[in-house]
This record gives structure tokens, sequence and C-alpha cells, in this order.
């Protein structure tokens, strides 16, 4: 850990520097992001840049790249130095730290005095913090389920799992010893299970339906009748041996392009990873609506400005965020970035033309976002990666214990408040 803040903060140096060396001039403005160069997403932002840069003749955008594993350290240490970017880019679970240092402008009074329209933003909420609006959601995105149409119906399953039974039955029928050596090698559903984000995620799927949350008014709730539920149905995949055990998203992703397991509950870039499959597996792949209601949904990263600015740079700042902000950039991140934009009612026509899914993923974030859904548990933005590491703890004691869901989600109720407090 020592090593890595030393290896961010030279990084932040540096960068400072570098950036303090551009030509003197009030109309440049610089931006960090880890998306330079990315396709898709760095494409948008070049769009974006361009038509800023096009309507203020003599400003200049600056933008830089750091690594996304640097990324949150640098930036910390560029806002903790006094020298932070002008325009920020954070992810949607790190933004937090950054408001509630004070660093970060409110900008309701902007959003009032321009009349920017929010409502049915999708994952909006998450940018507000302590009663002010820090920020401007550029990315939400909702679970769907991948599945193997050859592997279920070949298990007698000729309909695609709608609600938890279909689900459990499907996964069941699916799980086999294909071989006869007495090992299952073939699983019916991809559940991660090593701990982090990933792990919790892929429980909320269970919590969320079961009708339950990790928190409730921004509370701890994991010891509500929902989450108590969730927990139950993700013993019940695992000591049933209905999905592979101690293994992460990132091999689930891997055994469904392998065609070793039937279903996987995943975001939108799973279609990407499906698309590596072998021939006479990638033919068999297919999304379709998660049968969970409702479904996952995550917020992914956001815009905003440093408090400390001059008044002149918040002017221009907030006119670049604006043209982020505006339908024609909005639409364009649809196309260039192949998922649904946060803004409501937008003509996806021409992206559902080329991408068969892209309505699936439009309707999946709808039904998300309507719900207020979010990965990141509402109240414990803070100390989310602590009670990710307890939750695991807390899962592991579950199963190798035996112990009921209900004992575990004291367990886990009594340790996050503990945190919290």
């Amino acid at each position: 850990m020592k090593h890595l803040k030393k290896t961010a903060t030279a990084a932040a140096l540096a960068l400072t520097t570098a950036l303090t060396a551009l030509p003197a001039s009030a109309e440049t403005l610089t931006f960090v992001s880890w998306m330079k160069g990315e396709p898709g997403y760095g494409d948008w932002w070049n769009e974006v840049i361009a038509k800023f840069e096009e309507e203020h003749p003599g400003t200049e955008i600056e933008m830089t790249k750091v690594s996304r594993g640097e990324y949150a350290d640098t930036m910390f240490t560029m806002f903790a130095g006094g020298t932070p970017p002008d325009i920020v880019h954070l992810a949607a679970f790190e933004y937090q730290s950054f408001a509630q240092e004070g660093w970060m402008e409110n900008l309701d009074p902007w959003i009032e005095r321009d009349g920017l329209n929010l409502d049915g933003w999708a994952g909006q909420g998450t940018c507000e913090w302590n009663g002010n609006t820090n920020c401007i959601m550029l990315l939400y995105t909702a679970y769907i389920l991948a599945y193997n149409e050859k592997l279920l119906a070949d298990a007698g399953i000729d309909a695609v799992p709608t609600d938890w039974d279909s689900f459990l039955a499907a996964a069941r029928a699916a799980t086999k010893d294909t071989d006869g050596d007495g090992q299952t090698d073939q699983y019916g559903v991809g559940v991660a299970s090593t701990g982090g984000s990933n792990m919790m995620h892929d429980m909320l799927h269970f919590v969320l339906d079961a009708g339950g949350n990790w928190t409730e008014d921004g509370k701890p709730a994991f010891d509500s009748p929902g989450v108590i539920e969730g927990l139950r149905r993700f013993k019940q995949l695992y000591t049933e041996g209905l999905t592979p055990k101690d293994a992460e998203a990132g091999d689930m992703r891997q055994l469904l392009v392998e065609g070793r397991i039937a279903m996987r509950l995943d975001g939108p870039w799973i279609y990407n990873v499906m698309k590596g499959a072998e021939e006479g597996i990638r033919e068999n792949l297919k999304l379709s609506e998660s049968p969970f209601d409702p479904p996952v949904g995550g917020t992914s990263n956001v815009i905003g400005m440093p408090s400390d600015i001059s008044d002149e740079k918040k002017e221009l700042v907030w006119d670049f965020i604006k043209t982020a902000a505006s339908q024609e950039m909005q639409q364009r991140f649809a196309t260039l970035g192949s998922s649904p934009a946060p803004m409501p009612g937008l003509d996806y026509s021409a992206e559902i033309a080329a991408d068969p899914y892209f309505e699936l993923f439009a309707k999946a974030n709808d039904a998300a976002a309507a719900a207020g859904v979010d990965r990141l548990p509402k109240g414990l933005e803070l100390e989310f990666n602590e009670v990710t590491k307890l939750v695991f703890r807390e899962t592991q004691r579950m199963l190798i214990n035996d112990l009921s869901p209900e004992e575990a989600a004291a367990n886990m109720q009594a340790a996050v408040e503990r945190i919290a407090d």
C-alpha cells in the first residue's frame, strides 16, 4: 500500500508539473481522465472537447491520462496539494471522498441558473452529497442475463428464466457431470464468491428481488427480511454446487465463453466478452432481461468542478459540463459508447438498428433507474471498501460454518453499524 501511495504521489507531482508547464493562459482548462484514448468513451470525450472549443474560440482543453489503478490516489494528491484539474472526472464510487473534503463545487446554483433539466437523469441521485449536487452522472448501466441457449435446451429448459423459481430450476437442470468422472464440470450459473464489490453486486440481484437492499434511508439494513432472503438464495446456489466455488466475476465470464456455465447475470459489457467465444459456442450465447425485479443497476463515472478555482474558470468549466450534458452529446454518447446515455427520452432507433441488444440495455437501464437502484449502498459510500470485506467475511462464515442466513445477516448488521458510527 505504501508503494502504491508513493507511486501515486510521484505520478501526481509529475502530472502537476506537466499541467503547470502549459502555455500561460487563463483560457486553458486542464482535464485528467483514465478514458483518454479508449475506444468508444475516449472518442466521445474527444467530440465533447472539439464542440466546446469550437463554441469557445481561444479556449483549449488540455486532457491528460492517468491509469485507472492510480487514479483516485493521484487525484487526491493533486487536490490536497491545491493543484486539482479544472475539469473533474471521477468514478461514481469515489467522488464522495472529494466532496466530503469540500473540494467539489456545489452545482445546484449553476443548475438552477441555467435551467439544466436533470429530471429522470439515470443515477443522478448518487451525485447528491450532504444536500448538495456535486457532480453530473455520466454513465449508468443495468444488468441483464447472459445465457447459453444450447446448455439450457439440452437440460430441458425451453424458456428463459423470468423469476427466482425458474432461475433456480434452470440452474439445477444445467449443472452436470458431463464426462462421468464424478465431478461437476458444467454449472447452471456463475456467481462471484471471492469477495470485493463484484460479489456484493452478484448477491444484490437476489436481495433486491426479495424486496430488500443493503441500506434503507441511508441506514444499514443487512438484517432486513429482504437481505436475509437474498443471503438464503446465494447460499443455496453455493451449497447445492450450482455455481463454481471460490471464483471471481472474471472467471465466470471466461467460463461462460468456454461453454461451461449456462447463465451469468452481468452488465452490458458481457456482450463484448461473448463475442470472443469460439465458433460452436458463440452462436449459442444470448442475452435477455434479468429474471429479477428490479434489475441491479449501477452508476459509473461523474463530472464536476473544483470549488477552489477562479470564477472565470468556473464559468468555462460549467459550459463544458453543459456541453457534455447536451442532447446532442448525450446522443453521441450512446452511439460511440454503445451504451444508453443517462439523459432520458433519447431516440435510440439508429443504435438499435446497429446493435441488436441495445434496446435490451436501454430497457434494463430504465427499469433499474426508475427503481432508484445503485450498486453502491446509499449512506455507506465512504465505508464501502470496508463493507465489502466484512460482507465477504460473514458470508464465508455462513458457508463454512453453515450459519443460517439470519445469523449471517445479524453479524453483518452489527459489523456495518460499528464502522458506520
